[in-house]
């Protein structure tokens, strides 16, 4: 990551999950500024606080961090906020399914048109680049969600056509559930776990690609790192029965509250309207024009004539040619064992689990 080292960075919606460790790990990289945008007025002072308290762990650092309430809605805003940054990474966004479908308008406003008012003010300052995160709701989207992040893809990807001299990058990366993030099942099933259940499946066959923050963040930047602009990339991942998930946290956490295992009763409630039994990370069409790479896949623009001066030349690319669609109903999933594995390696109960960090953690979670 040694690209962000004394560059002044951009993170919009950094009072977010996903936004809140990016910060976190773009400051332990020694950039010169870091710049954070958030419409949530009490976060954005909190993590000014956390940003300050980061950058005194480090001797002699001139790391600074600057908060700023504002909306990506606001042109204006973005416009001067951009001034003298070299790299942008906008996760701002409106992501709730149901509350997309109830409020369209206000998703197209903060998920498309902000995502232009992003473009322009990086066009503006010359940006080095800009790194948009996008979602795997936009492959062969349902909802009004999944359709603003695949207008901000396309957005992001017909940005190179844009720069005219600048030296703009664009690029998107796509990645499945963060476990463990707000409104993700993880801590659903934790609360449900807690108050004796029962705990609800939408559907016993689903499944899920899922990878944790910490990992989420650190594709992001590496990423970042090696985009040429306009492709999308792909992050691999794990992939999950969500039967099996509530299986395994029943079995862990449910002696952490008191309960049996055997008390806590699951119960099928149905998929959601326009809700999928599995995850597309990349779609068929897609498949033609995808790089396999070590950690991810990078599906190039469709109409690469209009980007002729760009080279796709990353290191160590292991295929050329992608013959089946990245969906989680085609890849066998973790074993039970391998969920308990990942969630005790990975620590992602213990933060939904006060009981299970007051008996000493992770410990405790392997006894159960």
């Amino acid at each position: 990551m040694a690209f962000l080292t004394n560059k002044t960075v951009l993170i919009t919606g950094g009072c977010g999950t996903v936004g809140r460790e990016l910060v976190r790990q773009v400051i332990d990289q020694q950039p010169k500024e870091v710049r954070v945008v958030d419409s949530n007025e009490s976060e954005i002072f909190f993590l000014e606080h956390e940003i300050n308290a980061q950058v005194a762990k480090f001797d002699d650092s001139k790391v600074r961090g600057n908060c700023y309430v504002g909306d990506v809605r606001d042109a204006d805003k973005l416009l001067m906020l951009g001034e003298g940054v070299d790299v942008i990474f906008h996760v701002a966004a409106l992501k709730h399914v149901i509350l997309c479908e109830r409020s369209p308008f206000d998703a197209v406003q903060t998920n498309i048109v902000g995502v232009k008012n992003v473009i322009n003010a990086a066009l503006a300052h010359n940006v080095e680049r800009v790194i948009f995160t996008s979602s795997d709701k936009a492959v062969n989207p349902t909802n009004v969600m999944g359709t603003t992040k695949l207008m901000g893809e396309r957005l992001i990807t017909a940005a190179n056509s844009l720069k005219i001299g600048r030296r703009t990058i664009f690029s998107s990366t796509r990645f499945g559930n963060v476990l463990g993030s707000r409104g993700s099942v993880a801590p659903i099933f934790c609360r449900q776990i807690a108050a004796g259940g029962p705990v609800t499946l939408t559907d016993r066959e689903m499944t899920r690609f899922v990878m944790t923050l910490e990992e989420s963040c650190r594709l992001v930047l590496s990423t970042a790192e090696i985009a040429r602009g306009g492709e999308v990339f792909v992050t691999k991942m794990p992939i999950l029965r969500i039967e099996d998930l509530a299986a395994v946290m029943i079995d862990m956490l449910a002696p952490l509250f008191g309960f049996s295992p055997k008390q806590i009763e699951v119960t099928e409630i149905g998929a959601k309207a326009g809700e999928k039994l599995y995850e597309e990370l990349m779609s068929d069409e897609e498949t033609g024009r995808t790089l396999e790479l070590k950690d991810s896949f990078a599906v190039l623009p469709a109409f690469r004539s209009v980007y002729q001066d760009i080279e796709y030349d990353y290191p160590n690319i292991l295929r050329t040619s992608i013959n089946e669609p990245y969906v989680s109903s085609k890849i066998a999933p973790m074993s039970r064992d391998d969920i308990r594995n990942y969630l005790e390696q990975h620590r992602i109960l213990e933060e939904y689990a006060p009981a299970a960090k007051q008996a000493s953690g992770l410990g405790v979670l392997r006894a159960a």
